[in-house]
């Protein structure tokens, strides 16, 4: 059964050892990343499960991400060479015991449900670390330029986050997500299929939106956990 779940970006310069002139722009989101990661460790669940997109090149390092930068190709411990938002959940997580999920960002809702849904009876308590941009769609200095449709997509998933309402994140239309640069889409479904049946609270829910780039942050417990719900901070 899923009992708790942290929603994390994985843009590069979380890592600060990658962000150079950005460092210190970012320093509060990468707090909050890291009290979200704390947050779910401190349910002491059976297993944990690190889950992103499979998008871009895989490596053990970041160097792909940032050649030259210092620190940028120690490796990180993952047993495998993983893509970028897998990597940079592995850094979150480091020195702890955690699986992998590499997810096919092709997959439609329902297939991505059901991938969560078997996750969540890989025992007793499952905890999930969801990596996943928004929309890299939100100004003209955006990498995928600006489009109309980024913020009320984005809007209605920091809603669903904030709710609690994985049912709103199975409407995201993976067409759609895909023409906004959304990475987040399949392993936000896979959470949503994960903690479908189940009361939950969220924690500190934000939605930053640096460099036309949409980031959404979160934890879920299951209700009663002695955890407030919230809006979501912009």
């Amino acid at each position: 059964m899923l009992v708790a779940a942290a929603v994390l970006p994985h843009p590069p310069l979380l890592i600060g050892e990658l962000a150079t002139g950005a460092a210190a722009e970012l320093d509060e989101l990468r707090t909050a990343c890291s009290n979200a990661v704390a947050r779910v460790a401190a349910v002491a669940a059976d297993v944990t499960f690190v889950v992103g997109a499979d998008i871009g090149l895989r490596a053990t390092s970041f160097a792909p991400w940032g050649p030259g930068a210092p620190g940028a190709g120690v490796t990180v411990d993952v047993p495998e060479p993983l893509p970028l938002p897998l990597l940079v959940g592995a850094r979150a997580t480091a020195g702890t015991v955690r699986s992998f999920v590499v997810v096919d960002p092709t997959l439609d809702a329902a297939e991505c449900a059901a991938l969560g849904a078997d996750l969540a009876t890989a025992a007793d308590r499952v905890a999930l670390i969801v990596m996943g941009d928004g929309s890299a769609r939100h100004s003209t200095k955006a990498p995928g330029y600006i489009d109309a449709r980024a913020d009320p997509v984005d809007r209605a998933v920091a809603a669903a986050f904030a709710e609690p309402d994985p049912a709103g994140l199975l409407r995201l239309d993976p067409t759609t997500a895909a023409a906004l640069l959304v990475a987040g889409r399949a392993p936000w479904q896979v959470l949503a299929g994960a903690a479908a049946g189940q009361e939950w609270t969220a924690h500190e829910p934000r939605w930053d939106v640096p460099y036309g780039v949409s980031y959404h942050l979160v934890t879920w417990l299951v209700a009663g956990q002695g955890v407030s719900n919230a809006k979501f901070a912009r």
